[in-house]
């Protein structure tokens, strides 16, 4: 009997496809399908849809070229909107003995096949993802039963078991990370001149996608006419390329840093390319590794990003796959206001919230900084309900998979779940004067704690810690803001208080 191989639309790996090693091309086939339940499940942006379609399509066709037999079920060509109802009904209508894949980067996902495999009387083959440098099991191993998960350890692990920027049993110039000399703030003068990203003009397979989105999800959030992402591993080479030789020397320096209008700074761009598995991380990590000792690239810049790569992003991944699903529903502050209107529209006056908005809806892209420290610092400090706001940052990014989001929302920027942080990543309005010019024609004041004046993160901020004090108050990495918080005076305290319930039942009029 013929076996079924699924491959889901951030599995697009470059040749040789790791699920295809035993595919039999005269009796096995291969599967790839568009359903829309993965644009509605949560409201998804226009330009996240466009990106999975025009890259699953693209992927298509290199396997036809390939000479392999896909069934294509394109959106609006087909009747099921849920991926599991069109498994189920091929594995009910075919003769195949099981459906094969790789481990699903969704919980709800890899939940669904198994139903639809369940429905069906067929087997369920699961294979390992080679794509990642730390399996499942290697990763429950590291983990063991500790309670607190802290990626400092894990990225040193990983360093010392794939011996990456090590000497010996030591780190490349003699410590794990160089954050002293990174995390800058361009000041007063700006980024200056930046090199433009490579960027890519819609072929027509991607220009079908974009149409397509536009037909079936016209009322979704988002702009698709500034769509220019890598949809081909051979794009997402050029992305890689590019940013290796203009902007990663820089980029360890300005990581943190943020500025009006300009949205991609020193950045890679290589997340969306990377999630939907276009190209390897162990690429990029030796494509870093080979500038760095060409001295093309400073050790702070290349440590730098390579602890994104070999460091957070496979930890989150493992974090995800060891809460879930409980991690779905953390919510350790019992925060429950909803989330505001204009995060769907930017229409704010907060500058930098509104700036952060309006680009991600503009692009489906915001940086690390931007997501953590602006969107997620507010959700946080705000007391917005962490499932709509996971689900938010979950629809808006290009770069979105459920593995990714849900750690990284839920458990770094919102610590709705505690046990992958030691603090709480919060700050008042100046750190964002500190890191951008956003400050400087908002109408709000980063120094004022409550007035109509007054910064929402400013008051925000000392509300959360007044809020928050007794449960902060054996956290070593909290002593300094709760001992400043100790010499207001009851005056000052109870004023920050009313003016954050003021702001937090009037949120949309921010």
């Amino acid at each position: 009997m013929s076996r079924l191989f699924l491959i889901l639309g951030d599995q697009l790996h470059p040749d040789p496809h790791p699920l295809l090693t035993d595919f039999n091309p005269a009796s096995d086939q291969l599967l790839m399908i568009e359903a829309g339940e993965e644009s509605t499940h949560v409201w998804s942006h226009k330009a996240r849809s466009a990106l999975f379609l025009a890259a699953m399509r693209h992927r298509a066709a290199a396997f036809r070229a390939a000479g392999l037999p896909v069934n294509y079920l394109r959106l609006g060509e087909h009747p099921h909107a849920r991926l599991g109802d069109a498994v189920q009904t091929l594995l009910n209508d075919g003769d195949f003995s099981a459906l094969v894949m790789l481990e699903a980067g969704d919980y709800r996902v890899q939940e669904s096949l198994h139903a639809a495999c369940a429905a069906a009387g067929k087997a369920l083959l699961i294979r390992p993802d080679p794509h990642f440098l730390c399996s499942l099991d290697d990763f429950k191993a590291w983990a063991g039963d500790k309670v607190q998960l802290r990626m400092e350890y894990f990225y040193r692990w990983q360093r010392k078991r794939h011996r990456i920027l090590m000497t010996g049993e030591e780190p490349v110039g003699g410590q794990w990370n160089f954050d002293a000399d990174n995390r800058q703030s361009f000041g007063r003068q700006g980024p200056g001149l930046l090199p433009p990203p490579v960027r890519f003009a819609p072929d027509a397979i991607t220009q079908s996608a974009i149409a397509d989105v536009e037909h079936h999800f016209p009322d979704h959030p988002g702009e698709t006419r500034h769509f220019a992402w890598a949809v081909t591993s051979s794009q997402a080479e050029e992305v890689l390329a590019d940013f290796i030789r203009h902007r990663l020397p820089e980029f360890g320096r300005w990581q943190d840093a943020m500025w009006q209008g300009e949205p991609f700074l020193w950045h890679s761009l290589l997340s969306s390319a990377m999630n939907l598995k276009l190209i390897d991380p162990r690429r990029v990590i030796d494509a870093t590794l080979t500038a760095y000792a060409a001295g093309h690239v400073p050790i702070a810049a290349a440590e730098g990003f390579i602890r994104q790569i070999l460091g957070w992003r496979e930890f989150v991944r493992g974090v995800y796959w060891r809460q879930m699903p409980l991690l779905a529903s953390a919510n350790q502050y019992d925060h429950q206001t909803p989330l505001p209107a204009w995060f769907w529209t930017g229409k704010t006056r907060a500058a930098c919230l509104g700036s952060a908005i309006r680009q991600t809806l503009e692009h489906g892209y915001a940086h690390h900084i931007q997501r953590l420290m602006i969107t997620g610092n507010f959700a946080l400090i705000a007391g917005l309900e962490p499932r709509q706001v996971a689900d938010w940052y979950l629809a808006v990014y290009v770069d979105a998979v459920d593995w990714v989001e849900e750690p990284n929302t839920l458990g770094m920027a919102l610590n709705a779940w505690p046990g992958m942080t030691s603090k709480p990543y919060c700050a008042s309005g100046a750190y964002i004067k500190r890191m951008s010019n956003h400050c400087r024609d908002c109408p709000y004041r980063p120094e004022q704690r409550s007035g109509p004046e007054a910064c929402p993160f400013t008051t925000f901020y000392w509300d959360f810690l007044i809020r928050h004090s007794r449960r902060f108050s054996g956290n070593p990495r909290m002593a300094l803001p709760l001992k400043n918080l100790g010499r207001f005076s009851p005056e000052e305290t109870a004023s920050i208080t009313r003016h954050a319930e003021t702001l937090r039942n009037n949120l949309d009029a921010l």
